[in-house]
């Protein structure tokens, strides 16, 4: 299935039809009916001469549900206590919505072919990436960027289009604007280093909670609160988390540690589907094997 954004153009109305002490909660519940919708998402919105005027209240459809629906959608109508249908009544709209009055046949070769497209496209986009450093320190110059270019050469060779993100200085509200830039922009997967670690200054995991507040967050390393520089946090975590159809996957920064995430990210990508938290679990999990011990050194 493939779900079409209706972009605002939401109307749908019929017109040539007559009414008399109609039931105008019946005419919606027929309507929803035949264009596969729930009761709550389509609505009557105005009366007028021989006009009726709906509203789909969802944002996305299924175009199979309403491509050539206009004869059924009709009959189903008249058949309705208190409505006739004029022989040449009409069902108009805009956009994804006109796709109900067209030629059944066209439209269903039409549709094959779009889903088609979209499906590839969809799968073009799940390939691009956008990596970006995160730490003040990287911002203003003082420390070079080591990280991004090895994504960049892993993620490549794993068939990935990678381009490179400017550093992001340590701030929640900076790094999730950023994030969600670029998910509004269709990348299909966002990276970033740094800024995962256990003091109040690092910040990526509380952008990623910003824009993903459901975002899979385990630790990698945990230490004693109170203790030493552990003030705020007792823990290094990584993230996974998700922004429309982006994937948004938050790593240490170490460049050593960054790659052996990197590998796990592209070994679960590429296998069986999995949910955010369990790609998570995969990625810290081969961190901790490499950082066991960190914390009683800390």
């Amino acid at each position: 299935m493939v779900e079409y954004d209706l972009r605002g153009k939401t109307e749908l109305s019929i017109s040539g039809i007559l009414l008399q002490n109609a039931d105008l909660v019946e005419i919606a519940d027929t309507v929803a009916g035949v264009l596969g919708l729930d009761r709550n998402e389509l609505l009557v919105t105005d009366v007028l001469g021989e006009n009726l005027v709906l509203d789909i209240l969802k944002r996305g459809l299924d175009a199979n549900d309403i491509v050539g629906k206009e004869k059924e959608l009709l009959d189903s109508v008249s058949a309705l206590e208190g409505v006739e249908i004029r022989d040449d009544a009409r069902v108009e709209s805009r956009g994804l919505l006109s796709w109900v009055s067209v030629n059944p046949e066209f439209a269903k070769e039409a549709l094959a072919n779009s889903e088609k497209m979209a499906k590839e496209l969809q799968e073009r986009l799940a390939k691009t990436v956008v990596v970006f450093p995160t730490g003040t320190e990287l911002a203003n110059g003082q420390v070079k960027d080591t990280n991004s270019p090895a994504i960049h050469d892993k993620l490549t060779a794993a068939g990935y289009s990678v381009s490179l993100g400017p550093p992001l200085k340590d701030d929640e509200y900076h790094i999730s604007a950023n994030l969600r830039e670029r998910a509004e922009e269709g990348f299909g997967l966002v990276v970033t280093t740094g800024g995962v670690g256990a003091e109040d200054k690092d910040r990526t995991i509380e952008a990623v909670l910003i824009v993903d507040p459901e975002a899979a967050t385990p630790p990698i390393v945990k230490y004693e609160l109170g203790v030493g520089r552990h003030v705020h946090k007792n823990s290094v975590r990584i993230a996974v988390g998700q922004l429309f159809d982006t994937l948004i996957v938050s790593l240490p920064g170490p460049t050593g540690e960054v790659l052996l995430g990197i590998s796990a990210l592209v070994e679960g990508l590429s296998g069986p589907a999995l949910s955010n938290a369990e790609l998570a679990e995969k990625i810290a999990s081969v961190l901790r094997r490499k950082l066991h011990g960190k914390a009683q050194h800390s």
